[in-house]
């Protein structure tokens, strides 16, 4: 079995030597390993577009979602299956999979895994004109939180996202909205949309707590015209699931999605920028293979 090991020395505040022996390690004793360092984003998406063109059996990709976002995009619809090693700061389609988010441990699963050929497939979701996501596109507070997080250099984990958020609360404020699905449409002033192929964005937070990789449907959350104040009170249930019960929120399922908007809406995905809305998103059934 032939395994490219693609690794983002600077996730998780620099991953040390060790950690990275021990990673290759545990791949080595069930398959033969090619390491490659990632230098920079675009280096790491081509590295994964050759593992897969080269018909890799496997790409195990170290670092956190930023790198498996790139590796996504190539392994969608290949025969080449996608191991998770997380070692960033968000991590959530490993928590979202149930690979654990300790680097060595989730080597040594995915070594086992690929000595018992234990692989699955999963949803994603694709939005036209722009890529595939394997956790959440979102649209509105969320996405602007998501791209301030990622100008921000301090303080590092969960508390980047927190911080954000206290910011981006500032500047809250609801827009139009519509959502297209196949059961109907919906037209409101919204504060933000998420759309999720499975249930967590920002470091853990379920903001589609029912979302299930693997059942050939995409969920969305929207978050109605709420003042500041009823926001941050919702803000606290947002790590339990327990928004979805607030009369501002709707929550439906769908295959296919239209969402639009005025030009004040940008997409992210997976933490990456996608296009402004409107956008059309569909489920892709069991479209990427992953180890465990």
């Amino acid at each position: 079995m032939r395994c490219v090991l693609l690794i983002n020395p600077a996730a998780g505040g620099r991953l040390s030597a060790k950690v990275v022996g021990e990673i290759v390690g545990h791949l080595r004793a069930v398959c033969d390993v090619r390491t490659v360092i990632a230098t920079d984003a675009g280096g790491a998406a081509e590295a994964a577009k050759r593992a897969v063109s080269d018909g890799a059996d496997v790409l195990a990709v170290v670092g956190g979602d930023g790198i498996a976002h790139l590796a996504v995009q190539a392994c969608a619809e290949s025969g080449t299956a996608l191991a998770l090693i997380p070692a960033g700061t968000g991590n959530d389609l490993a928590r979202g999979l149930g690979v654990p988010l300790d680097a060595v441990a989730a080597a040594r699963a995915a070594a086992r895994a690929l000595q018992a050929g234990d692989e699955r497939s999963i949803d994603l979701g694709k939005a036209a004109g722009a890529g595939w996501f394997a956790t959440v596109l979102c649209a509105g507070f969320d996405s602007r939180v998501n791209a301030r997080a990622n100008r921000m250099r301090w303080p590092r984990g969960q508390r980047r996202y927190d911080l954000a958020v206290v910011r981006e609360l500032l500047g809250l404020h609801a827009m139009p909205l519509r959502v297209e699905t196949e059961s109907g449409v919906i037209e409101q002033a919204a504060t933000l949309v998420a759309v999720g192929n499975s249930a967590c964005y920002g470091g853990g937070i379920p903001v589609c707590p029912g979302a299930d990789p693997a059942d050939g449907l995409l969920d969305v959350t929207v978050v109605g015209a709420v003042s500041r104040r009823d926001f941050v009170g919702i803000l606290p249930t947002l790590r339990s699931g327990g928004h979805v019960e607030h009369p501002a929120v709707t929550t439906l399922r769908a295959r296919r999605i239209r969402l639009g908007g005025d030009n004040g809406w940008l997409a992210y995905a997976d933490g990456e920028p996608q296009a402004r809305l409107p956008l059309t998103i569909r489920c892709a059934p069991g479209a990427l293979k992953v180890v465990g």
